[in-house]
């Protein structure tokens, strides 16, 4: 693998090919491995018409149905049935923001651009479809969501490159402040195919990094973790949001993975100076053992 060409390429042209030449394997894992505490949370804080009715059940004229419930409709009937790739994005977006991921310090972007240094080029860029930023620290880029956008893209090597390029940026953005780089760091990220979601966490680190700047091959393998969401072998794989049991089956993931992200963000913004800055990433923690796994020096779950 170590005679592999590589070239530099933006992050929306990397493919399985770039995987490979750069030493990086995704390992699929089942829920429960994944999200190390409950994949199912409850669903008790949103309003019940989001997950027990339909798109075409919402009766876009009643006064009791509320705004937010109103706009998540619209768009999943557009991600569905709009034939448009921005109308995915628009989805997911407002899946993020009704479920609680933007919080205080924090901002949802929409095609940010962030530079990708590789193979001592550093002229090229990673567009992201939608990203996390964290705005009060300098920014800093917590969360990555890429869309499948035709049946020939590759969503998965796309996100991967996306998070070593906010590995890169994250710690030019630390540097700006004059801290020191961190050696590693896991990027949570999302794909999205249509409506249906597949979560990841990406550990990037120091050597990976260094490895996509001069375009050599890593010795260190970099395994990357995800997690599809499926309600199962007896259901179509075209099954997304728009029908119930596998909405309500999404947003419990996607509530699972806010609290599994809000984990390595703490890494992410850590500040010698700023840590009663960082009190809000904890409302949503457990103060059990599961808090104490060793963030400090690991970049991604248990091997």
């Amino acid at each position: 693998m170590a005679n592999l060409i590589r070239s530099a390429k933006p992050s929306n042209s990397w493919s399985a090919y770039e995987l490979t030449a750069y030493n990086i394997t995704v390992i699929a894992q089942s829920p429960q491995e994944f999200f190390r505490r409950n994949p199912t949370p409850p669903l008790d804080d949103l309003d019940p018409l989001l997950i027990n009715s339909t798109v075409d059940a919402v009766d876009h004229d009643a006064v009791d149905v509320a705004d937010d419930t109103f706009h998540y409709f619209t768009h999943l009937d557009l991600a569905t049935s709009g034939g448009h790739e921005n109308f995915v994005d628009d989805f997911a977006r407002e899946t993020l923001r009704i479920l609680g991921f933007v919080e205080r310090g924090l901002s949802l972007s929409m095609r940010f651009m962030i530079p990708l240094v590789i193979c001592g080029e550093n002229s090229l860029v990673a567009p992201m479809d939608v990203c996390l930023i964290a705005r009060r620290l300098g920014l800093r880029v917590l969360l990555i969501l890429q869309e499948d956008k035709t049946i020939f893209s590759q969503p998965e090597p796309q996100v991967i490159a996306n998070a070593i390029a906010a590995y890169q940026y994250n710690n030019l953005q630390r540097g700006t402040r004059g801290l020191p780089a961190l050696d590693a760091m896991t990027i949570p990220c999302i794909t999205m195919a249509g409506t249906r979601p597949t979560f990841y966490l990406v550990p990037v680190t120091q050597a990976l990094s260094i490895a996509v700047v001069t375009g050599q091959y890593p010795q260190t393998p970099t395994n990357v973790v995800k997690c599809v969401t499926s309600l199962g072998p007896n259901h179509s794989i075209g099954e997304g949001m728009e029908t119930l049991e596998y909405r309500r089956v999404a947003l419990q993931r996607f509530i699972a993975f806010k609290s599994l992200a809000k984990e390595y963000w703490q890494i992410i913004l850590s500040e010698p100076h700023c840590a009663r800055n960082l009190a809000w990433l904890d409302s949503d923690s457990d103060s059990d053992s599961e808090s104490s796994f060793g963030l400090s020096d690991r970049t991604g779950p248990d091997d």
